[in-house]
């Protein structure tokens, strides 16, 4: 069997505790990242047009709500929400600490 496993805290994280996990992984078609936020954080608004990556974003953690082409979607641990690569999108956390799974494919 052929697999690879990695402990996202060993990575080295970017901006903001976020751990991608596609190249850690080998992963070829398939992103994958786990963001911590902290009470209030806000994200940077983007799509995934250009790349036509669609994402699907899991609360493992918290509360929070995420911006969908300017459509307020209110989070709660255990929700996903699907995104479509056109859609723009951002996170905004609440006054808890919260923790994604985000994954993304073209």
């Amino acid at each position: 069997m052929d697999y690879t496993k990695v402990d996202y805290t060993e990575v080295e994280p970017v901006a903001d505790s976020l751990y991608f996990l596609r190249e850690p992984l080998g992963c070829e078609n398939l992103g994958v990242s786990v963001l911590e936020c902290e009470p209030g954080w806000s994200g940077k608004e983007h799509d995934h047009a250009e790349e036509d990556h669609e994402e699907v974003y899991l609360l493992v953690e918290g509360e929070a709500t995420i911006v969908v082409d300017g459509e307020s979607v209110l989070m709660e641990a255990g929700e996903a929400v699907r995104i479509p690569a056109e859609a723009t999108r951002r996170i905004e956390n609440g006054e808890t600490e919260s923790r994604f799974v985000l994954a993304g494919a073209p």
